[in-house]
This record gives structure tokens, sequence and C-alpha cells, in this order.
């Protein structure tokens, strides 16, 4: 049996590469968002470049949501294999009058739904001594310069939200290392060309990316690693 890939936060940048690059390396691919139109499309466009691949429509904000779709994908493909995490969304970008509510989105998408995930498919994980692969972000870090450029973007509870990823990418792999599954993290410290971000002066190849979450799946050696 094929392994399964689930790529939460589907998108036009690093996580399609991510899907491209795993599936031309035999796995199944499952790539979820919550745009059904966006979605289906980009699962048209991988099937064409010859990745098995299908749509599943999902809030990963909510943890039951998360649940069913783990349920889902493996009914469709099979145990599952691998797990990427590329969600994200702003919100709270001012933490001195941002409503509660928003902060707590913004932490649910990056880490707790990430948790949720890595909780309802961990008996699989372990059964193909599978991974968790992360998206990190640099707001993650804690530096001064880091910290200004956070508050004067308007990303201090992305910030936030990247740092308990971040501290979460650490602990599972502590945790999970002795049941033969990896967890690992790239932290992108730069913009992605062809993504929302990039106004012209994206640096940074997707496609490359991917490559980097390959290598780290195959040697298993490193919990983090920085990109960019």
């Amino acid at each position: 049996m094929k392994p399964t890939l689930i790529v939460c936060g589907h998108g036009p940048g690093i996580s399609d590469a991510v899907a491209r690059k795993f599936g031309k390396e035999g796995y199944n691919v499952a790539i979820v968002a919550r745009n059904v139109e966006r979605l289906s499309a980009a699962a048209a466009k991988l099937k064409e470049a010859g990745v098995e691949a299908k749509a599943f429509p999902c809030n990963l904000a909510d943890a039951e949501a998360v649940k069913a779709l783990v349920k889902d994908v493996r009914a469709a493909f099979g145990p599952i294999s691998a797990i990427h995490w590329n969600v994200y969304t702003f919100g709270a970008g001012d933490l001195t009058t941002a409503p509660l509510d928003e902060l707590r989105m913004v932490v649910d998408v990056a880490c707790n739904g990430m948790i949720v995930a890595t909780q309802a498919a961990l008996a699989d994980l372990k059964e193909t001594k599978g991974a968790l692969l992360v998206t990190g972000g640099g707001f993650a870090f804690y530096d001064a310069n880091i910290d200004a450029m956070a508050v004067q973007f308007g990303a201090m509870g992305l910030a936030i939200g990247k740092a308990a990823q971040h501290k979460a990418v650490g602990l599972l792999a502590t945790k999970l290392k002795p049941e033969g599954v990896y967890v690992g993290e790239v932290v992108v410290l730069g913009m992605v060309k062809g993504t929302a971000f990039d106004h012209g002066n994206a640096t940074l190849e997707a496609s490359s990316i991917a490559d980097k979450f390959w290598e780290l799946n195959k040697s298993r050696t490193e919990t983090s690693v920085n990109f960019g």
C-alpha cells in the first residue's frame, strides 16, 4: 500500500510544492483547506502532474473537524504516513487591543489543530513510522529585531501562534522519537515566490523548501532547520 500524506493548509506555495514532491516520491496526497473550489482545482492540477491527490475541505481551527478529517483520509487512502502542517492565520495583530477570541483562533490554527491532528493520526504514524512536518516562521523566535518587526507589521498574534507551534514541535519530537515517529520543522525566514506575500521581491523557491522537507523526512536527524 502506498504511503499517505495529509497537507493541512494547502495553498499555491510551500504546501503545493510539498504535495508535488511527496506525490512524485510515491505518496497518496490529501490536500486540506477551507475553500472548496480552489482546493478541487488544485487537486485536479496535481493529478495532471501525476500525483494521486484528493481534496478534503475542512476548517482546521475546529478540533472536531480535524478529527473527522483524519478519519475521512484514512477511509479514502489507508493509514496515514505523514502530516504536513502548513496552516496559519492573521489576527490579534495588536495585543493591546485585540479581542481574546482572535488570539485563541490564531493559536488554534497554528498549534492546537496540529496537536489534534497528531493525536488523531497517532496510531497510524506509529504503525508506519511516519512523520509530522511543520512549516515554521521566524516570528517564533525571541529577538528584539524580530519582535519589532512583528509589532510593525501587525503580526503580534501570528508571532505568538508560531512561537507556540515551535515549542510544540520540540516537545512532540522528544516524546515521539522513541515510538519511531519523526517530528520536524522548516522555519522559513523570508518571502516565498508565487504566494500572497510576494510583491515582486520574494527570493525563496517553494520547490526548494519542499526538497528540504523531503530531506528531513528521509534523514530524520534534525528537529528544526532554518531556510532563507
